[in-house]
């Protein structure tokens, strides 16, 4: 078996198979005379196995190859590939047999060749059906078993962490991938030492560095997409410790979403936060949005795209995708339209900063909701001598949209603001706090628009943030920039975050700034080496380097100011934050009008000075 390998078996097999057919012919027609022989000798015994055969034993054995041939090649056995046979091609075996079988048998006694047992007529269809089997059967599992030696496959084999109902299902698929699947791990005492669809269990979770070693792993395949936060952590963690490559399974969201189950994929940064999944109140959400007019600004960025695909799910009569970039406006447009086809999208090219053509585009398509995602948000950008389109784009753009909105007469209008407007030391998060004032003032103008806001920290994946700059400098082999070893974020997905904000939406009255639950803060840099980690590298290969902090930038963020009190909601994620600045939403909008016009072209320090001005908790460094 040693001499024997995969390499050599393929390359036996491309030079026969012109010939295969013929050879698969040959082969059976052995097999269908040593059945004939088995038979007699089960039916007589070994002592008269020869001598209580009649002397025409030999033709009438040459007359059943002849006919088991004809039969095979009319049914077309032959045609099958052994090393595929299974249920199907068992089946075709066996009425081949049955049919040769019975044919032969009635010549022979219609022949009146009595020297022939009836036994061995009758057994002889069953001995052959045995053999076909059996030689098929053993080709497959050779054929496997060189293939799973060969350097090709080498490189994949597995050990599951995970022996449950999704594991065993990933098994059966990625079998036929070329995937060598040693063991389980599994924490369930009573799978210890057992066998699950035929793989044994090799110990714990906690094992796995040990068995990994022992069995020369060279992936670690997580299938847990239902287990506990706690246990996916954990498993998390233990397979990075090991330094192998690992992979996991679809969250059970994504197979929600239409994602098989052996479509593995590598750790996102999502299962490295560990969250449960946001529980919402669906029929609520379904009653407020179906059958609408929504619009949301800003509809080609991460968040307000993804507000798009949420919105899409509850049926509402039209979307309006109003947005500043072709580009962006054209690619969502593209997903959306082949995702929701249902749907009437409207899409406009437009700025927030163009108080005529908004008033234009709402007067006309009519919206009854707005979500205002549109903002200049990377924080070091903002900080380079473009103080003033932050406040014109992130403020004054804020205004302009809620104005546009009242005037419309558009039911609710929601702002999505962040946790950097909270004690905010940046040009950024300034603008984003003086746009949640102007929402708190256009509260109390009487319209009959509900403004509201809703404050979260970074979402992954979102442009600008850390993890797709982390996951360009791991393939780029390194090293990993983190700007301080302290510096801590909250985080949450895209889809969280949007469907919280629509949560929100929905509930939510007129004044009222929500925060989301972002959960517990996270070490970036310990974000960094999970990643790391898990990609199969370690912190030698690829090191972490810090950078120092940026302009503007915190060492960490939070969601609430210290003055204020938060109130909970009947969503366990949303709490309603009480904000003690009524005198400053008072003079927002005189001080915007102001600003927005006599700083245009000023220096950054000057309109700094001014948000200081407005906002006393703003402690820019410069």
């Amino acid at each position: 078996m040693d001499k024997l390998s995969w390499p050599s078996l393929d390359g036996l097999l491309i030079r026969l198979r012109r010939h295969s057919e013929a050879l698969s012919l040959l082969l059976d027609a052995a097999v269908v005379a040593l059945a004939w022989q088995v038979t007699y000798l089960f039916r007589i015994g070994f002592e008269r196995w020869i001598s209580a055969r009649p002397d025409y034993d030999g033709y009438v054995l040459l007359g059943l190859l002849l006919l088991y041939t004809l039969v095979f090649y009319l049914l077309k056995v032959p045609k099958g590939l052994w090393r595929f046979s299974g249920f199907g091609e068992l089946k075709r075996l066996a009425a081949a047999c049955a049919i040769a079988g019975t044919l032969g048998a009635t010549v022979v006694l219609m022949a009146q060749l009595v020297g022939v047992p009836r036994a061995v007529l009758a057994l002889h269809p069953f001995f052959c059906l045995i053999g076909l089997a059996m030689t098929r059967m053993g080709y497959r599992m050779l054929y496997e078993h060189l293939r799973g030696r060969s350097s090709s496959v080498e490189s994949h084999r597995a050990l599951v962490l995970g022996a449950g109902q999704a594991g065993r299902r990933l098994v059966a698929g990625i079998h036929q991938q070329g995937w060598v699947v040693v063991g389980w791990l599994d924490d369930d005492p009573r799978k210890q030492s057992a066998r699950i669809a035929g793989i044994p269990v090799l110990g714990y979770l906690a094992d796995v560095a040990r068995v990994a070693a022992l069995h020369d792993i060279t992936h670690l395949i997580i299938a847990m997409p239902s287990g506990k936060r706690q246990q996916r952590r954990l498993a998390l963690d233990l397979a990075a410790g090991t330094g192998l490559h690992v992979l996991t399974v679809p969250s059970a969201a994504e197979l929600q979403e239409g994602r098989k189950l052996d479509q593995l994929r590598d750790i996102e940064p999502e299962d490295l936060l560990g969250r449960e999944p946001v529980q919402l109140d669906e029929a609520g959400i379904s009653e407020g949005l179906s059958g609408r007019v929504v619009l949301i600004t800003g509809a080609g960025g991460s968040i307000g795209s993804e507000l798009c695909r949420q919105i899409a799910r509850y049926g509402p009569q039209k979307i309006i995708l109003y947005e500043q970039s072709e580009f962006a406006l054209y690619s969502l447009e593209q997903e959306l339209s082949a995702r929701f086809a249902q749907i009437p999208l409207v899409r406009l090219i437009g700025d927030v900063k163009d108080l005529a053509h908004l008033r234009h585009c709402f007067a006309r398509f009519k919206p009854q909701i707005i979500f205002h995602a549109a903002a200049y948000k990377h924080v070091p950008l903002m900080e380079e001598e473009n103080a003033c389109a932050a406040l014109r784009n992130n403020t004054l753009g804020t205004y302009h949209a809620a104005l546009a909105a009242a005037e419309a007469g558009v039911q609710r209008f929601v702002l999505i603001s962040t946790d950097k407007a909270v004690n905010p030391t940046n040009v950024m998060g300034a603008t984003k706090r003086a746009a949640e004032l102007v929402i708190s003032h256009m509260a109390g103008q009487g319209y009959n628009t509900s403004f509201m806001a809703v404050r979260f920290g970074n979402v992954l994946g979102s442009s600008g943030s850390v993890i797709p700059k982390f996951k360009q400098q791991i393939a780029a082999g390194g090293p990993v920039t983190v700007t301080h070893p302290d510096i801590t974020r909250y985080f949450m997905t895209i889809p969280e975050a949007a469907r919280l904000v629509v949560q929100a939406a929905v509930i939510g009255e007129t004044g009222q700034v929500y925060v989301l639950d972002m959960g517990e803060p996270v070490r970036i840099v310990d974000l960094a080496r999970d990643m790391i980690r898990l990609s199969g590298h370690s912190l030698a290969e690829i090191p972490i380097v810090f950078s120092g902090l940026r302009p503007g930038e915190k060492l960490y963020e939070e969601l609430l100011a210290d003055s204020d009190r938060t109130l909970p909601t009947a969503c366990p994620e949303l709490r309603i934050a009480r904000l003690d600045d009524q005198q400053a939403a008072q003079r927002v909008l005189p001080w915007l009008l102001e600003v927005s016009e006599t700083l245009r072209g000023q220096s950054d320090a000057a309109v700094r000075a001014a948000l200081r001005d407005l906002i006393s908790e703003f402690k820019s460094g410069h």
